[in-house]
């Protein structure tokens, strides 16, 4: 019963993890990252998708994304969908390929980014100590059942906490990764 407790404890901290790293691949960095559109939806004969079912993605250089839709008349509807989308990039089509220029992030800009990217760090630390007192209470649940004995409780507690203790050093390590990914020119 346990085990049961802090293996369904990991799977929820591990998915945390898995989030950030997702958001965080959202960021704009200094390079090119195709992750960048992929919350941009187009629409395509009345359903909206994201743009990577409606053309090829690719990263020729390591500050241009280039769109190759398959069909020709969507161009203007990608374009379109790019220019609302708050991204700040304006593309550019040779009516066969769009071209997405990313400029240079600038000192202040790197800035904000790593402070919200901060703030999702610490947004999953919170989940992650949320889910440690979810499985301390599920265990303190089984003690007061009398399924389990008050050492097995302070032992499951201890191994609950040496857990959380290497999520959250993953946390701080996926943030220092892309912050230092962020501050690189």
């Amino acid at each position: 019963m346990i085990k049961d407790v802090i293996a369904d404890m990991n799977v929820h901290m591990d998915k945390t993890i898995d989030a950030l790293r997702k958001e965080y691949q959202r960021v704009r960095t200094g390079r090119a990252n195709s992750s960048l559109l992929d919350d941009v939806r187009v629409d395509f004969y009345g359903t909206p998708s994201p743009i990577s079912q409606v053309a090829t993605l690719s990263v020729p250089e390591p500050r241009t994304i280039t769109i190759q839709p398959w069909e020709p008349k969507m161009i203007q509807v990608i374009e379109k969908a790019i220019l609302n989308s708050n991204l700040g990039l304006t593309p550019a089509n040779d009516g066969k390929v769009i071209r997405l220029s990313l400029p240079p992030l600038t000192e202040e800009r790197r800035k904000d980014i790593v402070k919200q990217m901060k703030r999702d760090a610490e947004d999953a630390k919170v989940a992650l100590r949320n889910i440690r007192r979810d499985a301390i209470d599920r265990l303190k649940k089984l003690e007061k059942d009398k399924s389990i004995s008050e050492d097995e409780l302070k032992r499951a507690e201890k191994d609950v906490q040496d857990s959380t203790n290497a999520h959250v050093a993953k946390v701080d390590e996926v943030q220092q990764h892309k912050e230092k990914e962020v501050m690189e020119i």
